[in-house]
This record gives structure tokens, C-alpha cells and sequence, in this order.
């Protein structure tokens, strides 16, 4: 079981996240199991961007947590995402949020990631399809996300 944070804020993001979504489902080994509801929310870091959508789903896979994360990486490229610089606007955003239990770092994998207990962008989709879900080595994500309370974000 794994969750993945998708994001977006360029070139039609609903349309990006709603196409990652169903793209995630065509994953070898992979399906989706559960899809939260699409938010709005403000950038972070760099601030001088468009707001972002963002989802979480839940999957269940056969693929290892490296083998999901190249999928998603390469899901990303298909949809035209460039890295120019940290926080830089982007067409498509996928991260791996959570793998079953696991507590586990790499290079380029770091699960559970490592600051998703601070973004309520994550938090409340998460918490919309997982509202028992519990962030290895950190917490129940409901105590994480009540500690989110000033970041704005909009269900649409």
C-alpha cells in the first residue's frame, strides 16, 4: 500500500492532476485504490507562482518503493515537468508519501517523506481517503495537520 502527493500549477493543473490520477492506475502491478478530492493551495518556498492543485491517492502495487518512484518520475517527464529550480512552477508533481510501514532513505527516496507532516496540502487529501493513517516515526497525520491549521487550502 502506498500513498502518492500529486501536484501541479501549470498548464491546466485540475486537467494534469485529474490525468495523473487515471495515469497512476495504468502503472505495471499497480491500481488505484482509493482518490482524494482535488485542493487548492498556495505555493511554498518560492511564492511568486500560481496556486497549485493538489490530490492524494492511495495504490496498492507490486512495484518496490524505487521501481514506484521511477514510474512516477517518468509519468512526470511524459507530462513535460522541468526541474529549473527548487519549488519552480510545474505541470506535474508526484511523490511518494507513504509504502506500507516503511521507514526507509536513499538517494532521491526518502519515505515517509520528509515533510509531509508540515504541508496541509498533503495532510487533508491524505486524511480524506486515510483518516486513521498514522506517518511512521511521526504520528497520527490528524495531530500533523492540526499543526497546519494557518496554511490556507480550498477543497474544490
Amino acid at each position: 500500500m502506498a500513498f502518492i502527493g500529486l501536484g501541479s500549477n501549470l498548464s491546466d493543473p485540475v486537467a494534469q492532476v485529474s490525468h495523473a490520477l487515471d495515469a497512476l492506475d495504468g502503472l505495471p502491478q499497480t491500481r488505484v485504490l482509493k482518490r482524494s478530492s482535488l485542493y487548492r493551495s498556495a505555493p511554498v518556498g518560492f511564492l511568486e507562482q500560481p496556486d497549485f492543485i493538489n490530490a492524494v491517492a492511495q495504490l496498492e502495487t507490486g512495484l518496490t518503493p524505487r521501481e514506484l518512484l521511477d514510474a512516477l518520475l517518468a509519468l512526470e517527464h511524459e507530462c513535460g515537468r522541468t526541474r529549473e529550480f527548487r519549488n519552480a512552477p510545474r505541470t506535474l508533481d508526484l511523490d511518494v508519501l507513504l509504502y506500507d510501514d516503511l521507514v526507509h532513505h536513499e538517494h532521491g527516496l526518502t519515505i515517509p517523506h520528509p515533510q509531509m507532516h508540515l504541508r496541509a496540502f498533503v495532510l487533508q487529501p491524505l486524511l480524506e481517503i486515510a483518516p486513521d493513517c498514522v506517518i511512521p516515526g511521526v504520528g497520527p497525520a490528524a495531530d500533523m495537520a492540526s499543526r497546519c491549521e494557518g496554511q490556507a487550502l480550498e477543497r474544490l
